[in-house]
């Protein structure tokens, strides 16, 4: 059962803040290939000081000040500002404040219950020059045998 945006993640955002973690299933590509929206699961708990590498579901405003939800990859700090990006994109970033941040990804699991490895995503970033033809590899081949797989 899909859920909207807008009822679970205050929901998420409080259980968080009582110090409990949450599990949650994303849903959408931006995380491929580490997170498979949609299939895979997602714990959160909270963070106080967040690193570059961390996977951060974090509230964001457009710049027609309309409220998105994003889980992706912090990848630079910018002053007062945490500029995030998903694994699967090639070159869109979002901004939030360090009081946007809702949770940190703590741990991934795919549909099985098999915990996916963090540190995998730390070196993606470094592989941005070539990250166009991983992910074309990784949509051609991977899931498209997984898909006929399962």
């Amino acid at each position: 059962m899909k859920v909207a945006n807008d009822i679970l993640i205050p929901e998420l955002a409080r259980l968080i803040a009582e110090g409990k973690e949450v599990r949650f299933t994303p849903s959408g590509v931006s995380m491929r290939p580490f997170i498979e929206g949609d299939k895979d699961s997602v714990i959160l708990s909270s963070v106080s000081v967040p690193k570059r590498g961390d996977i951060l579901l974090a509230k964001t405003t457009t710049l027609c000040d309309h409220t998105t939800y994003v889980l992706h990859r912090l990848i630079r700090i910018e002053n007062d500002l945490l500029i995030l990006q998903g694994d699967g994109n090639l070159s869109g970033v979002e901004a939030c404040a360090f009081g946007d941040v809702i949770g940190r990804v703590v741990r991934i699991e795919n549909p099985q219950g098999r915990r996916k490895p963090l540190t995998r995503g730390y070196f993606w970033y470094y592989l941005k020059p070539l990250r166009k033809y991983l992910l074309k590899i990784y949509r051609h081949t991977w899931l498209k045998w997984n898909y006929e797989n399962n």
